[in-house]
């Protein structure tokens, strides 16, 4: 019971330490929640405007058919309606339009035959992964086009269809896939700077020496030094999942008790890893500098942006030492999946195992330091 006292004690006093001073309150809980707003609004694959120009040679009613396909399709903006083919190049040139549509002047009158029409699609290559993606949002307009001409003309249908559906994201929304991976990547981000720098802001200020003069074991100090930050974390990782679910409207499908479950292993491998950080740095800008050069390698390693399959399979080996690695999966699958802690038990593990590892690292260095 002393030693559960003594280790409130200096969780108390870190808390005040850190919250005494506006700057560092509004630090904690600000920066996470404007973070996730700008990642969900500009880091996204998604395009919602694109802007295209019509050649129709045809101006019959089957062409303004598939035109209203476009315009009707909350992603198409048309920006202008070319008279001859010359302005095609003018309209890309100036980057006035992504794509141009070019209808021939023989369109419905094929159509109405049986016959096959074609259906011109111009992009501006430049920047290839948007004109793939705007190229992709027209192919599948076409095709309800073809679907909705044989319906309605009687024609016979293909002898293959295919049926798009995708799982758990049923738009394809680039931010219902980021948003979930923030909350541990943001949590990370903030947790490992304020557990990194704890132990070194205490040399800085002087107060380590009467640290080392109280009754205080260095376990305790330890688990005074990673309570705060644990409790701060999850405060974080509350905020950005706040603003995934209140702001941007992400449906939530999984338990919390099993998301916060991953979270609290999650946070004690990160805090285990700031606390071997904090032991190693004499100064809270040896600290800073330590974090972040960890942080950018765990945030690329990670699966964040990009999946773990597609890495070189050295790099995939790295990744299993990175617990954000494990905090991403476990978040995407519980927020957009639904499952438990069952199905959970490949990352859950690892995240322990970390845990363990750093934290009795940090304790054994911080131990020497002390002695």
């Amino acid at each position: 019971m002393d030693s559960i006292l003594r280790i409130l004690a200096l969780t108390r006093k870190e808390l005040l330490a850190v919250l005494k001073d506006p700057r560092s309150r509004m630090s904690l809980l600000i920066p996470s929640v404007v973070q996730a707003l700008v990642f969900g609004y500009a880091a996204t694959y998604d395009l919602n405007h694109v802007q295209y120009a019509v050649l129709d040679q045809d101006r019959s009613a089957a062409s303004r058919q598939l035109l209203a396909g476009f315009d009707g399709s909350g992603v198409f903006e048309r920006i202008a309606d070319l008279q001859r083919p010359s302005e095609v190049a003018a309209a890309v040139d100036a980057r006035r339009a992504l794509l141009v549509v070019g209808i021939n002047q023989d369109f419905e009158r094929r159509l109405l035959s049986g016959q096959s029409a074609d259906v011109q699609l111009i992009a501006d290559g430049r920047n290839s992964n948007t004109a793939g993606t705007a190229m992709g949002y027209a192919n599948s307009i076409v095709q309800r086009f073809n679907i909705a001409w044989r319906a309605d003309h009687g024609l016979a249908a293909p002898p293959v269809q295919i049926v798009d559906r995708a799982w758990y994201n049923p738009n394809l929304e680039t931010r219902w896939f980021m948003i979930p991976g923030m909350i541990g990547t943001l949590t990370l981000l903030q947790t490992m700077m304020l557990t990194s720098m704890s132990v070194a802001r205490e040399r800085e200020q002087g107060t380590f020496d009467q640290l080392l003069v109280t009754p205080f074991r260095p376990f305790e100090i330890m688990a005074g030094k990673a309570l705060p930050s644990m409790f701060v974390g999850t405060i974080q990782a509350t905020g950005v999942l706040l603003v995934a679910q209140l702001w941007f409207r992400i449906p939530f499908a999984g338990s919390y008790l099993t998301l916060y479950a991953g979270l609290l292993l999650f946070l004690l491998a990160a805090i285990g890893i700031g606390l071997l950080l904090s032991a190693v740095a004499a100064t809270m800008q040896q600290a800073m500098l330590y974090s972040m050069l960890l942080i950018l390698p765990f945030s690329l390693l990670s699966g964040l942006t990009t999946p773990l399959s597609n890495m070189p399979t050295v790099l995939q080996y790295f990744t299993a030492v990175n617990p954000l690695r494990y905090a991403i999966d476990i978040t995407r699958r519980v927020y957009l999946e639904g499952i438990g802690l069952d199905l959970l038990v490949s990352d859950l593990w690892p995240l322990a195992l970390l845990a363990a590892l750093t934290l009795s690292a940090a304790s054994w260095m911080f131990s020497n330091r002390i002695r």
